[in-house]
């Protein structure tokens, strides 16, 4: 390739992570001329460091393999993966695949290595890193964090682990059933975005296993060196381990992209955007983590659905928060869609009933002995606000109620859902069916107007 050529093309996506790729496969088949920036490694975070290596390595510590057995598990299921997101499929569809770093040099044109890249509309999908808080001594110690513990050769001895999140939760308990001791800081509350009542069950269950979770815990002060490291908190606690992961959040990847160059406003979360996903120059989107909203590979492609709709066809196109669900990965799982109960009942007040049901009264959990888990609905004037699921499978049975948000359907919608017997998707009718039951097994009116009836049926 020449030094200084300049690339033409009717779209140019920065960044080959989920939302990324998404919007560059989307586009390339639907015939736009789609150029696509990518300085690190195809796939992202979610494949090379996220959802999909966290998700086999708390498999392979359930199936009780050891230490090796399980890295060469993550790394044969990235492998798996990975020729889905490879430069060459993205070729193969007709993508400009660049292997450089994007950085706007004006308003209508990004720089990428020895590329000028000149297009109608820029899509900004950088994604987020571990944020790294500025915690007193630690860039004097060796510490992790999700994009390097899953490189780790040796299994720690005892992992300290300072979040108390859903990163740090799922690989608090990948490691415990790796063998290792492990010790979760957190500074207010674990699983602390969650509804209360769900997470004191993933906490009970995770503590039964052995692991230390210290609520309340503000690191003050991290030291030592490798295999013997100390967290200091701020009430003069301190904390010893071998390994060190510090998983307290993520910031958005805004920094090499010349956004002032680009006339793009930026928040504290990452770079503004408004309902449509445009930045403050209506050229360029943004998309996925970056965008300064939720932090879910399934939201990013969400948000590439929505902007294809947008870049490609000039239609109106609005993203939408309420129906995007997010789940932890532990065992038991921990799901939600919508609304919390504690945010409905400030969002709605009175008008709000909350409808539960425990999975002790399905058939399928009592057989396979999963009784342990709860769904609740926070209903609004017969219509679900929100969802909160934890035990077996929650991850999976989120999705039908993410489906009811999404169409704004109602619980007696729901209640006409005919579910395979015995299994957990039953769940949802049985909720449907406690919501209900006050109203026709409890009523004198519904009783009078059958016993009326009743007398003029032959």
């Amino acid at each position: 390739m020449s030094r200084g050529e300049e690339v033409r093309a009717d779209l140019c996506v920065i960044g080959a992570g989920a939302g990324g790729l998404s919007v560059a496969a989307g586009a390339a088949q639907m015939g736009a001329r789609v150029v696509l920036l990518e300085g690190g490694e195809m796939g992202g975070d979610c494949l090379n460091h996220g959802c999909v290596p966290s998700k086999a390595l708390l498999h392979a510590g359930r199936a009780g393999m050891g230490w090796q057995a399980a890295r060469a598990h993550v790394a044969q299921t990235i492998a798996a993966i990975a020729p889905h997101d490879s430069q060459a499929r993205f070729e193969g569809l007709g993508v400009r695949v660049i292997r450089a770093y994007g950085a706007f040099a004006s308003r209508d044109v990004v720089e990428a290595g020895a590329s000028r890249i000149r297009a109608r509309r820029f899509v900004i999908a950088t994604g987020s890193s571990p944020f790294v808080p500025p915690i007193a001594g630690l860039e004097r110690v060796p510490y992790e964090t999700n994009e390097t513990i899953f490189r780790l050769a040796e299994r720690p001895g005892h992992l300290l682990v300072i979040g108390g999140g859903p990163i740090g939760m799922e690989m608090a308990e990948a490691h415990r059933a790796l063998g290792c001791e492990v010790t979760v800081l957190e500074g207010a509350r674990a699983l602390g975005r969650e509804d209360p009542e769900l997470a004191a069950r993933v906490i009970e269950a995770e503590r039964a296993r052995g692991i230390a979770i210290e609520e309340g815990v503000l690191a003050a002060e991290v030291r030592g060196r490798a295999g013997v490291i100390e967290v200091v908190a701020e009430d003069g606690r301190t904390f010893a381990g071998t390994h060190l992961l510090v998983a307290v959040g993520r910031r958005a990847n805004t920094a090499r992209l010349g956004l002032e160059a680009a006339g793009v406003e930026t928040t504290r979360t990452g770079i503004r955007v408004d309902a449509s996903l445009r930045t403050s120059n209506r050229r360029i989107y943004a998309i996925g983590d970056v965008a300064g909203g939720g932090q879910f590979t399934h939201l990013a492609g969400y948000h590439a659905g929505v902007v294809l709709r947008s870049a490609l066809f000039g239609l109106p196109a609005r993203a939408r928060a309420a129906h995007i669900p997010r789940a932890t990965y532990t065992d038991p799982e921990l799901a939600q869609v919508g609304l919390s109960e504690a945010e409905a009942r400030a969002a709605h007040g009175d008008r709000l009933e909350v409808v539960r049901f425990d999975f002790a009264g399905n058939d399928r959990a009592v057989a396979t002995g999963q009784t342990g888990g709860l769904v609740k609905a926070m209903v609004v004037r017969g219509r679900p606000v929100g969802v909160s699921i934890v035990g077996p499978g929650a991850g999976d049975l989120i999705a039908l109620w993410a489906l009811v948000l999404a169409n704004r359907l109602k619980m007696s919608h729901v209640a006409a859902m005919v579910a395979p017997y015995p299994s957990m998707g039953e769940t949802a009718r049985q909720l449907a069916g406690a919501y209900f039951a006050p109203r026709l097994f409890e009523s004198a009116r519904v009783k009078g107007i059958v016993r009326f009836v009743q007398r003029f049926l032959p």
